[in-house]
C-alpha cells in the first residue's frame, strides 16, 4: 500500500507534520517496520523546513513510535517501531514528579493492574515465562543483593508476570506505573532498618505469589498481590503524607 504525503500549512508546523504522519498510521499506510523517506525528500513534500520536520520526528521518537538512525547507509533514516514501554515509563515518571498524579493514585493503579495480571497469569502463563520469573526470583534471594539491585529485579519480576498474563497492554501499563515510582521505592528500600529481613520478607511473598500462579490459583494470587503492594508501597503513601503534613507549617504534625 503506497503512502500518499500531502503538504501541510505553515502554522504550528511540527504539530501539523505530526498530524499528517498519524493519519497515515491510522489509515494503515504506515506500519511498524516501515521506513520514512529521507528528510531531504520528505520536507519538500510536506512543504516545511527540515528543522520543523526534525522537531516532529523527535516527538515521535520520544513517545516510542519512531527510531531515527543517523548516517547514509541502508539502515539510516527514521523507522516506525512499536516500543511503548520505555516511553510510557518516562512520561509517567515526569508527570508523577510534576504532581500530575498523587502517590495514592499510583498505588491504586498498581493494585488494579497487578490483581488483573496475577489472576490472568494463573490462567494463561506458559511454563517458560514462569521459569524466567523464577530465575529472577532466585537472583533476588541471593545474599548480598543491594537494594538497588533488588529494586531492578523486583520490577523485572512483576513485569514478567504481567507479560505472561497474555495481555500486552496490561504488561506495558504495569511496567510504566512501577517505573514511575522506582526512585521512591529504592529510597524506601535503602532506608529500612534491617535490609536482610526486609529482603527475606518480600521474597517470601514473591515465592508464594509464583507458587499460586503455577498452581492456577488466580484469585488467591490476586489477593496476595494486592496485600504485597499495599504492604510496602502503602508505607510510601503514609510517609509522603506525614512529610507533607509536617511541612505545611514547618513543624511535625504531632507537635502542632
Amino acid at each position: 500500500m503506497s503512502v500518499e504525503w500531502q503538504p501541510v500549512r505553515q502554522s504550528r508546523t511540527h504539530e501539523l507534520v505530526l498530524q499528517s504522519i498519524e493519519e497515515q498510521v491510522f489509515a494503515g499506510k504506515l506500519r511498524a517496520g516501515d521506513r520514512l523517506p529521507p528528510e531531504r525528500e520528505l520536507a519538500p513534500v510536506f512543504g516545511v523546513s527540515r528543522s520543523a520536520l526534525r522537531e516532529a520526528l523527535r516527538v515521535l521518537e520520544t513517545i516510542g513510535v519512531l527510531v531515527a538512525q543517523p548516517g547514509r547507509g541502508p539502515d539510516s533514516g527514521a523507522r516506525i517501531v512499536r516500543n511503548p514501554d520505555d516511553a510510557l515509563g518516562r512520561l509517567l515518571r515526569l508527570h508523577f514528579a510534576l504532581g500530575s498524579y498523587g502517590l495514592h493514585d499510583v498505588l491504586e493503579a498498581r493494585v488494579a493492574l497487578e490483581r488483573s495480571s496475577f489472576a490472568a497469569a494463573a490462567r494463561h502463563a506458559e511454563a517458560a515465562d514462569l521459569d524466567e520469573a523464577e530465575s529472577v526470583l532466585d537472583r533476588m534471594t541471593r545474599p548480598g543483593v543491594t537494594p538497588s539491585e533488588f529494586n531492578e529485579l523486583d520490577t523485572r519480576f512483576h513485569v514478567l508476570v504481567a507479560s505472561s498474563s497474555g495481555n500486552a497492554l496490561t504488561s506495558t501499563l504495569t511496567a510504566a506505573v512501577r517505573e514511575s515510582v522506582r526512585t521512591l521505592i529504592l529510597r524506601a528500600l535503602e532506608e529500612v532498618d534491617d535490609w536482610p529481613a526486609t529482603q527475606a520478607h518480600l521474597n517470601d511473598e514473591h515465592t508464594e505469589l509464583l507458587r499460586l500462579v503455577r498452581a492456577g490459583r488466580g484469585e488467591e494470587a490476586a489477593d496476595l498481590a494486592e496485600a504485597h503492594i499495599r504492604g510496602f508501597h502503602g508505607t510510601l503513601v503514609d510517609e509522603v503524607n506525614d512529610a507533607h503534613d509536617a511541612g505545611e507549617d514547618g513543624e511535625p504534625a504531632a507537635e502542632r
